[in-house]
């Protein structure tokens, strides 16, 4: 099989399972939580490190957000059986960069890995996120090109494939909705938070032998908690967070 044959095979493999592959990853995490330690053994640079990586991951979800809210229904959705796009999206975070969701995503977890304060972790998830990553978007760039042809060459010619030049803003073609972007991305919210705390109880545990989980974090994830149930209701008993033809 010839390489890119090979490419392609085995990113729509990838991108099928795209949802659940990071889960192998877990026994890294548990290997790196040997090293496990406060910063300089001071529980309050350990408060402002987990803060910093709490906004690495934010801020990844926050590109989702900004995404999501301003694109058309048939496009950047989670199918995960096929690849799916009725338009080619090209303004809004799609004219800064071809691969914005992706670009969360290397955000959301590269706060997850530096949470855990080991520099050969953090390394080795970039690493395997760029290879799992580049082999999904080879096919998903394979799939627009034969449906969107000589419009999609144009503008993956201009348009950098994975980290976003500002300078190519353009106004999204759809106004950015907030019902939208929380109706798709609530779950994803609630799912960082809950990484972040399952983190935190195995670093008290490493640090202190005892499962605890100190006032902030108990707050983080109360509230976080009470906002999915919120939200999941709003998206699965009304249409509040569905608009028409997004």
């Amino acid at each position: 099989m010839a390489l890119r044959e090979e490419l392609e095979k085995s990113g729509q493999w990838l991108f099928r399972w795209r949802s659940y592959l990071p889960l192998v990853m877990a026994g890294l995490f548990l290997l790196a939580f040997k090293n496990f330690h406060y910063p300089f053994n001071s529980p309050l640079l350990d408060r402002v490190w987990e803060i910093f990586c709490l906004a690495v991951s934010f801020t990844g979800l926050a590109v989702r957000l900004i995404t999501l809210g301003s694109v058309p229904t048939g496009t950047s959705g989670r199918n995960t059986k096929s690849q799916l796009a009725k338009t080619l999206n090209t303004t809004g975070m799609y004219a800064m960069v071809r691969h914005p969701l992706y670009f969360g995503n290397f955000l959301i977890w590269l706060g997850i890995s530096l949470f855990i304060r080991v520099w050969w972790f953090s390394l080795i998830i970039v690493l395997l996120f760029w290879i799992y990553y580049e082999r999904i978007m080879f096919a998903e760039e394979k799939f627009l090109r034969e449906k969107f042809g000589d419009e999609f060459s144009q503008w993956a010619e201009h348009t950098p494939a994975f980290f976003p030049d500002l300078k190519k803003w353009q106004k999204p073609e759809f106004p950015f909705s907030w019902r939208t972007a929380l109706g798709k991305e609530y779950s994803g919210f609630f799912a960082i938070v809950a990484v972040f705390t399952v983190l935190e109880l195995v670093g008290e545990i490493v640090v202190r032998g005892r499962i605890s989980l100190d006032f902030m974090w108990g707050i983080i994830f109360s509230v976080s908690l009470v906002l999915y149930l919120v939200l999941r209701f709003l998206k699965k008993k009304t249409r509040l967070l569905t608009l028409e033809g997004r």
